[in-house]
């Protein structure tokens, strides 16, 4: 069964602190027409440089996938990406009036949400697939990282992740298209590690990461003067530890809410292939870098044939 295109309904907008520059944005997904993939303008530098969602515009992948094209950057493009994908949209424009894509609760819910009842609209041309010829692999031996992609007619995405954490231990996560998005994986939050949270922050990243947008994992004993260190850092009430190992009595949406974040992460990412992928693809231990390197290789592979 052919699938027609499918774009929004109408247009939706969200505002919100980016969550590395902690900039407020206020960011617009509109409908666009068929075959235009899923594009980007900054509307605060120009209205007529459009950065498409592909993966040679990755410029950066440090804690999350920034697109650069002609001197102008968004960042954190891979939670709405990851919601588009999912929601099943082809073509969108996104509008956004600062430099970092907001991180809202730090998942893709507020995005599903929006869409979810009658946002979806189908459009008159039919979707073009991203078909393989041969299985593509990527290793990173600095990371002990791998993503294997296998063309297959029944599309699919799984991660494993292990971070030697005795928090979290060994997660795993799948997803395919039989699946519902909105509810399985686009409601899973980013992650951080306690231990992580200072480096990061001198490293101007996350700084508008609070307990609101990210869960927090405590793999160590803490003191009462680092949690009131840390609430002063990102001005936020006191602090307190919960015994489960994440920070401020944190309720998961799932006991694997880390691995599922992974494989919104990564969906997103390949996205950056330039569409819908017919292929099952396995990740172990991924991350933005291979994630977007995977990308690429795709897309090169299709552009050589």
């Amino acid at each position: 069964m052919k699938q027609l295109q499918q774009t929004l309904r109408k247009s939706y907008s969200f505002e919100g602190k980016g969550l590395h520059t902690g900039k407020v944005a206020r960011l617009t997904i509109n409908p666009a027409p068929e075959d235009t993939g899923i594009m980007f303008r900054r509307t605060d530098v120009s209205g007529d440089l459009y950065i498409e969602a592909l993966a040679e515009y990755v410029s950066s992948t440090d804690r999350s996938t920034t697109l650069t094209k002609d001197g102008v950057s968004v960042m954190t493009v891979e939670h709405l990406l990851s919601a588009l994908t999912g929601m099943g949209i082809d073509n969108a424009l996104v509008d956004i009036d600062n430099i970092e894509i907001p991180i809202l609760d730090g998942s893709a819910k507020p995005y599903v949400d929006a869409i979810w009842n009658d946002g979806i609209a189908a459009q008159k041309s039919e979707r073009k697939y991203l078909e393989l010829d041969h299985e593509i692999t990527v290793t990173s031996e600095k990371t002990g990282s791998s993503i294997v992609i296998t063309p297959s007619e029944n599309p699919s995405f799984d991660v494993n992740i292990d971070f030697n954490s005795k928090v979290l231990g060994l997660q795993s996560a799948h997803w395919d298209p039989s699946m519902v998005y909105a509810e399985e994986i686009g409601v899973c939050r980013t992650f951080v590690f306690f231990h992580e949270i200072e480096f990061l922050f001198k490293n101007n990243l996350i700084k508008g990461g609070d307990v609101d947008n990210a869960i927090v994992i405590v793999e160590h004993p803490v003191s009462k003067e680092q949690l009131e260190h840390m609430s002063q850092l990102f001005n936020v009430p006191m602090l307190e530890r919960c015994e489960n190992g994440y920070l401020n009595n944190l309720q998961l949406r799932f006991q694997n809410e880390c691995a599922r974040h992974k494989l919104l992460d990564l969906i997103g990412d390949f996205r950056l292939a330039g569409g819908f992928l017919k292929a099952g693809v396995k990740a172990v231990r991924s991350g933005h870098t291979i994630n977007t390197n995977a990308a690429k290789e795709i897309r090169k592979h299709l552009l050589s044939r």
